[in-house]
């Protein structure tokens, strides 16, 4: 059985290394990774799976701002290949989505598949076109989850950065293509 923590600052390499293996290089072009291009991760957010003692998933959180309000986006999310349908994520999700309630968080959005974020509450946000990203995204990957009572449904406008903490990326905004990888 998997058991979570908070990442480490001496994760990272297997935080890279199993994020490369999921997502490969092209993940870099995706809105969701451009929306993250110069803003810091949440290192309160930040947990990671363990199995016998070695590191098999991590998820992060990064702050947004939708229509001119503060949310979550999630991701990446990355399990091991060879454990993947082993609900490694799935409670590596709900471990971090409690957390993130916790901290008095209120939504939280993503890119994905409805199938498996739906297991932990994700929806897609409808109706289509209320909250928009820039970049192509398919309107019907982009899901959201209330942390607390009415709050996705509170949300519309356009998804955006909620502020850059790295100010060469600042100097490059509005979300210019990433240059390395």
């Amino acid at each position: 059985m998997a058991t979570y923590r908070s990442e480490k600052p001496e994760d990272g390499p297997a935080i890279d290394a199993l994020v490369r293996q999921g997502f490969g290089p092209g993940r870099y072009a995706k809105t969701a990774y451009r929306l993250r291009e110069g803003v810091g991760f949440l290192s309160e957010l930040a947990f990671v799976a363990e199995l016998d003692g070695k590191l098999v998933a991590t998820v992060r959180y990064w702050p947004i701002d939708v229509g001119g309000k503060s949310a979550l986006m999630l991701g990446p999310l990355a399990v091991r290949n060879e454990l993947r349908g082993q609900g490694i994520g799935i409670g590596l999700m709900e471990h971090s989505l409690s957390a993130a309630r916790q901290r008095g968080h209120r939504a939280v959005l993503l890119v994905g598949d409805e199938p498996y974020y739906g297991r932990v509450g994700f929806k897609a946000v409808k109706p289509f076109g209320r909250i928009t990203m820039p970049g192509p995204v398919d309107c019907s990957r982009l899901l959201g989850l209330s942390l607390a009572e009415g709050a996705l449904e509170s949300l519309s406008g356009h998804v955006g950065r909620a502020h850059l903490d790295d100010p060469v990326a600042a100097a490059s905004a509005p979300l210019a293509v990433p240059t390395k990888q």
